[in-house]
């Protein structure tokens, strides 16, 4: 009988250790060594010295939760929320925001020079682009959950659970959707069909508040009247998600919000910036760093309903914008139409494949803008190249992924000239990031 070989799990030493940490890195986490072993602890801030356990033991990694601290550091604060140690929300709030913000930059910084061999000569570091620390999130999701006693929890996933945290108000969300928690509590307790409620989904458009309610089951004649009723009191725009794909708008307005002097409408299933402020200032930086002018054509890729295309539409002489997602290409479309913007021309594509042979990739661009998910643009990066633009603005939302793929346009002729933090997501470990490459003309030989 063959034999075959079955590698043995590794065994997490689960003994109790002293840790001093250097760094945080991109995801707001404290970084220390056990052994030559980089061991990742949230919670702690660089200088702090703490007891730990290890949680998880890799090969070349390590992650421990805190049992102890024997040292505070001079930037460490007290959280301002009172529930912060259970709330999966934010994992920065005992670091000050402007110790956040300077930890942000460095971790961009460092990751930039690291895999994208910036040329620090060249290389403008753009100031932070920051918000108000509090009260900025305009969009979230509440989970709700009923007892066996027929309570009802109503708050934020615990941190790595599934479990719910209590919530009656949140610090960092909208003001206006904060005072919306409680007699939305009230109503959801009330109906006879709360076990079918999934979770509720709240956004803060520049026309008011947006109530997305999505359950399992339809609700009967008693529990539609309260929640229309709840509607019309607290002039809320009402959606209902009876189904995965399915969205009945059920009373209000279309919710929209205003930016560069356009009205972009949206539905509650479309992705938006969570910080209105920190987008507005986002987007007039990528139009001043592209430099669009009346005679340029723009390819706006990864482009959603139109926030970055749209804007840049006033200024160029035609935008051509891409996004995976039918309904927001259509909804782009709409954009443009209500604006009165002709020149914006939206296409539905996989940017994860081969786009080569598609109508708008065989066109001409001066410029083009990216601004995909977490995953990055790794798919589309060489025919970016392809189209050789005289200037390309990546914005990212994952400083990993921002790195990698500028290696693609730093090996084809590009440089990075200008480089910016964007605090879209005070109080949490996650960060905007803006780069603008510009193509390295050749010299003529003589």
């Amino acid at each position: 009988m063959a034999r075959f070989f079955k590698p043995q799990k590794r065994k997490t030493d689960t003994k109790h250790k002293e840790i001093t940490i250097n760094r945080l890195d991109h995801h707001g986490a404290g970084i220390g060594h056990l052994n030559g072993k980089s061991v990742f602890v949230d919670g702690l801030l660089p200088t702090e010295t703490a007891v730990v356990q290890l949680t998880e033991d890799k090969k070349n990694y390590a992650r421990a939760r805190v049992i102890k601290r024997l040292s505070d550091s001079n930037a460490r604060i007290k959280p301002h929320c009172a529930i912060y140690d259970q709330c999966g929300g934010c994992n920065l709030q005992h670091l000050s925001h402007q110790g956040q913000v300077i930890a942000k930059q460095q971790v961009l910084s460092e990751l930039m020079a690291k895999f994208a061999v910036i040329d620090q000569a060249n290389c403008i570091q753009q100031p932070p682009i920051i918000s108000q620390a509090w009260h900025y999130r305009r969009c979230a999701r509440v989970a709700v959950r009923v007892e066996n006693n027929g309570q009802l929890q109503f708050g934020f996933r615990k941190k790595q659970s599934n479990d719910i945290v209590d919530v009656s108000t949140c610090p960092v969300l909208a003001q206006p959707l904060n005072e919306l928690l409680p007699p939305l509590r009230e109503l959801l307790q009330s109906l006879k069909g709360r076990r079918f409620i999934g979770h509720i989904e709240l956004t803060y458009a520049d026309n008011g508040c947006v109530v997305l309610i999505r359950h399992l089951a339809p609700f009967n004649a008693d529990d539609s009247a309260l929640i229309q009723a709840f509607a019309v009191q607290h002039n809320i725009m009402l959606f209902l998600a009876p189904e995965t794909d399915e969205l009945i708008h059920s009373y209000g307005d279309q919710p929209y919000y205003e930016i560069e002097g356009l009205k972009l409408t949206f539905s509650p299933k479309d992705f938006i910036q969570v910080n209105g402020d920190v987008n507005r200032n986002m987007v007039a930086q990528a139009i001043e760093w592209l430099d669009v002018q009346p005679q340029d054509r723009v390819l706006d890729l990864f482009c959603g309903l139109g926030n970055f295309s749209l804007p840049m539409a006033q200024e160029a002489k035609a935008v051509v914008g891409v996004e995976g997602i039918d309904e927001m290409v259509l909804r782009a479309t709409d954009n443009a139409q209500a604006n009165a913007l002709h020149n914006a021309t939206f296409y539905q594509a996989n940017l994860e494949q081969d786009v080569t042979k598609l109508v708008w990739a065989q066109e001409q661009f001066d410029k083009i803008l990216l601004d995909p998910a977490r995953a990055g643009a790794a798919g589309v990066m060489e025919h970016v190249v392809k189209l050789a633009p005289n200037k390309v603005v990546y914005v990212s939302c994952n400083p990993a992924t921002l790195a990698r793929d500028s290696q693609v346009l730093l090996q084809q002729g590009y440089q990075l000239e200008r480089l910016g933090m964007l605090d879209m997501f005070p109080h949490t470990g996650h960060l905007e990031s803006m780069a603008l490459f510009v193509k390295v003309q050749k010299k003529q030989k003589k």
